[in-house]
């Protein structure tokens, strides 16, 4: 079973830029994902990436600030956020599976880790 963790969460200004990364161990992934969730709301899709060359994915609402990249090497993903907002405001969690399948819905994950906090101040 992979196990993923996430780190780079922190207390950031508006307009400013973090980089979340997770890494997975106890195997390879064949893809992982960011969801997010904000107090009083429910998880959302953030960004979704293949181990191998295909088809990134991002939530329409985020797509031209954040970008989410992949190091085979080291197992991991990361998730640059910029020009953030407050209403990015949330604990960010990665997602993996190791299976070929879809990789856009919470579903399609069976690893997830324990999250990290983001809090931009406005």
């Amino acid at each position: 079973q992979v196990q993923v963790a996430e780190s780079g969460g922190g207390l950031v200004q508006a307009g400013g830029s973090l980089r979340l990364s997770c890494v997975a161990s106890g195997g390879t992934f064949y893809a992982m994902g960011w969801f997010r969730q904000a107090p009083g709301k429910v998880q959302e899709f953030v960004s979704s990436i293949r181990r191998s060359s295909g088809p990134t994915y991002y939530s329409e609402s985020l797509k031209g600030r954040f970008t989410i990249s992949r190091d085979i090497a080291k197992n991991t993903v990361y998730l640059q956020m910029n020009s953030l907002k407050s209403e990015d405001t949330a604990i960010y969690y990665c997602a993996a599976r190791t299976t070929p399948g879809s990789y856009l819905s919470r579903t399609d994950f069976s690893s997830w880790g324990q999250g990290t906090q983001v809090t931009v101040s406005s």
